[in-house]
C-alpha cells in the first residue's frame, strides 16, 4: 500500500512559482467565466423581472433569449464583466496571502479557508462593484426591449437607456454609466455595495470553509488511492450547492438593489416579498445553482491542476494528482 503520510493535501502559497501561477490563473478564470457567463444572465434576469412577467424558469428564459436577441444576447454585458479578471487575480492573491498570514499563527484549516475567503471577497467586491452594476444593466437592457409592451418597462429598465439597432457595445455602456452618474453621482457606482459584502463575503467564507470540510470528510470515506484532485473537484461542486442554497435570497436582493435602484436592503426585502412572498427565497435559484455548480467544479479542477504546475521543483515528488 502507498504510503500517503508526506503527501502534500494543500499546495500552500509559498510552495509556487507565482510567475507561472497568475498567468495560467487569470487564463483559466477567463474561460471559465466566457463558458458560465450566460448562466449569470440568466440568472440575473430571473432575479429583477416581476411576478415571472417574461420567463418561467432557466430553460425558458434561455430559449426566449436566444429567439429574440440571438446567441449575442446571452453574453450581453460580457465585455465589462470581463474586468472581473483583475479582481479575480486581486482575489486570490488575498485568499493565498490571509492563509499564509494564518498558518503561521497555526490557526485550523477551517479557519483559514473561512477568514481567507471572507478577506478575498472584501477585495473582490471592492474592485468589481462598479463593473458589475454596468455589467447588471447591460444584462437587463434585452429584457426590457422583450417587455416593451409591458406596463412594466420602467422598472426593468430605471436608467431609461435604449436599445437601439446599431448602437455599438461601447456606446451603450457609456450611455449606462453616464446615466448612473447623472442620477446618483459617483455613489452610484457603488449602490448596493453593502448589500454586495452581505452576499458575497459570507458566500466566499462558506463556500471555502465547505471546500475544505467535504474535501477532508471525502478523504475519510474514499479510498486511499482515489485521485485527490478528483476529490478536490466534488468537494468543490458540493461546496458551492451547500453555499448558494444558504445565500440566494441576499444575491436576489442584491440584484434588485443594484438593478431597480431602490434605496435600502430592508425596503427591497419588503417589495420582493409584497412580489413573490415565500417564493422570493427561490427566485433564479436553479439558474444560480446550476451556474454554482458548474463554476465551483470548473474552477476547483483549474485552481487546482495549476496550483499543481505551478508548485516548485522540491515540492513536486510531495504532491499527488
Amino acid at each position: 500500500m502507498e504510503d500517503t503520510s508526506h503527501i502534500v493535501r494543500t499546495i500552500e502559497w509559498d510552495m509556487m512559482d507565482k510567475t507561472k501561477f497568475f498567468p495560467l490563473s487569470m487564463l483559466s478564470s477567463f474561460c471559465v467565466r466566457a463558458t458560465l457567463y450566460p448562466l449569470t444572465l440568466i440568472k440575473t434576469r430571473l432575479q429583477v423581472q416581476k411576478h415571472g412577467q417574461m420567463y418561467t424558469g432557466m430553460i425558458d428564459a434561455a430559449g426566449k433569449i436566444y429567439t429574440t436577441e440571438g446567441f449575442n444576447g446571452l453574453y450581453r454585458g460580457f465585455w465589462v464583466s470581463s474586468v472581473q479578471l483583475i479582481s479575480g487575480v486581486m482575489y486570490i492573491a488575498t485568499y493565498e496571502g490571509v492563509r499564509h498570514i494564518l498558518t503561521q499563527h497555526n490557526a485550523s484549516a477551517s479557519t483559514k479557508s473561512l477568514v481567507g475567503g471572507g478577506c478575498a471577497s472584501v477585495v473582490g467586491q471592492t474592485i468589481i462593484v462598479p463593473f458589475d452594476i454596468l455589467s447588471q444593466h447591460l444584462m437587463v437592457l434585452g429584457l426590457a426591449q422583450a417587455a416593451k409592451g409591458s406596463k412594466n418597462k420602467t422598472n426593468l429598465n430605471p436608467l431609461g437607456v435604449s436599445l437601439e439597432p446599431g448602437k455599438t457595445k461601447l456606446r451603450l455602456t457609456l450611455d449606462i454609466a453616464q446615466a448612473i452618474y447623472r442620477n446618483d453621482g459617483i455613489r452610484g457606482f457603488y449602490r448596493g455595495y453593502i448589500a454586495s459584502l452581505c452576499t458575497y463575503v459570507p458566500n466566499s467564507a462558506l463556500w471555502w470553509a465547505f471546500y475544505h470540510v467535504y474535501q477532508d470528510e471525502l478523504g475519510k470515506v474514499l479510498p486511499d488511492d482515489t485521485s485527490h484532485l478528483l476529490i478536490q473537484c466534488v468537494a468543490g461542486t458540493l461546496g458551492g450547492f451547500t453555499t448558494t442554497l444558504i445565500t440566494n435570497p441576499m444575491d436576489t436582493i442584491r440584484a434588485r438593489l443594484q438593478v431597480h435602484r431602490t434605496n435600502t436592503m430592508m425596503k427591497t426585502f419588503q417589495t420582493l416579498w409584497s412580489e413573490d412572498g415565500i417564493r422570493m427565497l427561490s427566485k433564479g435559484l436553479s439558474a444560480r445553482l446550476v451556474q454554482s455548480v458548474c463554476f465551483s467544479f470548473s474552477i476547483i479542477l483549474g485552481y487546482e491542476t495549476i496550483k499543481r504546475i505551478s508548485i516548485r521543483q522540491e515540492y513536486k515528488e510531495l504532491v499527488r494528482w
